[in-house]
């Protein structure tokens, strides 16, 4: 990752408006920030939540709170309880989505 145009400043995140993103089922609020090609976003995911889309982008994932599980096409999940962090860069096969069954919140950088 080559990390350019992302000047030195902290986020209040409670100030910053969520928008929702309704899921396959489910819902994820979504704040963020936006430096350039970095994305900076926490989202929290409604409990009943799958994904609505396969995604190649790659991603670094933190949970913060909850439980979030990366579903991949190949049909292999992976449990990311609080505390726990996923990676995965682009084009990276197979094609992942997030899951949370009983909420999760997640800090992401893409």
């Amino acid at each position: 990752m080559h990390i350019d145009n992302l000047p030195s400043s902290m986020t209040d995140w409670s100030t910053l408006p969520a928008s929702e993103h309704p899921g396959e089922s489910g819902l994820a609020l979504v704040r963020t920030r936006q430096f350039g090609e970095i994305q900076l976003r926490l989202v929290e995911y409604s409990a009943s939540y799958v994904g609505d889309h396969w995604c190649n982008k790659g991603h670094l994932i933190y949970v913060i709170a909850g439980q979030l599980v990366i579903e991949h096409e190949d049909g292999g999940p992976l449990l990311l309880p609080a505390g726990t962090s996923y990676h995965v860069g682009d084009d990276e096969r197979p094609a992942h989505r997030a899951r949370s069954d009983h909420g999760a919140t997640v800090f992401i950088v893409d």
